[in-house]
């Protein structure tokens, strides 16, 4: 694996985007930058098209991706998102009284800064908020019916475009602890999210290739070969973490939330094409 992060005390600078504790680059200019490295990185493949993640970069596997979605291994979740988000909570009310009536337009407003609690607020959180709120149970965050709902909420709101903002300076200290997340090593076999998904993007392990970091949000939840379900993206965290023998954190941690969020400001301008099915 490539090594090209040098840690000094603090701060490291990675792809001219700064790391450090003291003076942070904008998230203006770092999207830039993250966007312009894969574009020359990958210049056959438009920038529109890293929603699709690997498959964007790797024509064997986008064949036999494009077969699979003729018939998706996540309809049959679909099916029990939709019903799921119809049904009505004890006291009457429903999912659409908390998130909005139009379920087209839900998606594409998560992640999002919510200030008066000084927190990054996903739609999985929304959902089980909604739940706790009007008296229900939560539901297990990684897969199951959760998975589902997302991924129903995710069909409904495709071809929104992302457009994640970092309003001010505490939203931005959410934004920095993901990018910090994302370019720190970590575990026993010392990599970080970056190793993988930016100087080894395209590059092959075992007999997969490596997706671009760029677009790795959009598809979510997925479909999984490996899982044989439906999983949500701070379930795909976890196995990351697990991967590179790392401590695991809760789904919606902190740290999650923090990663959800600056991933997804990365693939700002990217079309949302979730549900997705990967290997």
């Amino acid at each position: 694996m490539k090594k090209i992060l040098t840690v000094v005390t603090a701060s490291v600078v990675v792809l001219g985007l700064s790391v450090t504790t003291s003076v942070q680059a904008k998230p203006e200019e770092d999207l830039a930058k993250f966007q312009e490295y894969f574009q020359k990185k990958f210049p056959k493949t438009p920038l529109a098209d890293f929603q699709n993640g690997v498959y964007s970069i790797d024509a064997p596997s986008r064949e036999q991706w494009e077969e699979m979605e003729e018939f998706p291994p996540y309809e049959l979740a679909l099916d029990d998102g939709k019903m799921l988000w119809g049904e009505k909570f004890a006291n009457g009310k429903s999912y659409a009284d908390c998130l909005g009536a139009d379920v087209k337009a839900i998606r594409v407003k998560y992640p999002y800064y919510d200030e008066k609690n000084d927190t990054v607020v996903t739609l999985e959180g929304d959902l089980n908020k909604c739940r706790v709120d009007n008296g229900e149970k939560p539901l297990k965050w990684k897969k199951g019916k959760m998975a589902a709902l997302s991924a129903y909420v995710a069909y409904e709101g495709r071809g929104n475009k992302i457009d994640v903002k970092i309003p001010n300076e505490k939203a931005q200290a959410w934004y920095d602890k993901g990018k910090n997340f994302f370019y720190a090593k970590r575990g026993q076999l010392n990599l970080a999210c970056a190793d993988c998904h930016v100087y080894s993007a395209g590059q092959n392990i075992r007999a997969d290739k490596l997706s671009p970091g760029i677009g790795h949000t959009t598809h979510f939840p997925v479909y999984r070969s490996k899982w044989g379900s439906l999983g949500t993206l701070h379930r795909r965290y976890g196995g990351c973490n697990k991967q590179v023998r790392a401590k695991d954190f809760k789904a919606q941690s902190d740290e999650y939330k923090a990663l959800e969020y600056f991933q997804a400001y990365m693939s700002n301008g990217l079309e949302l094409n979730g549900p997705g099915a990967r290997k």
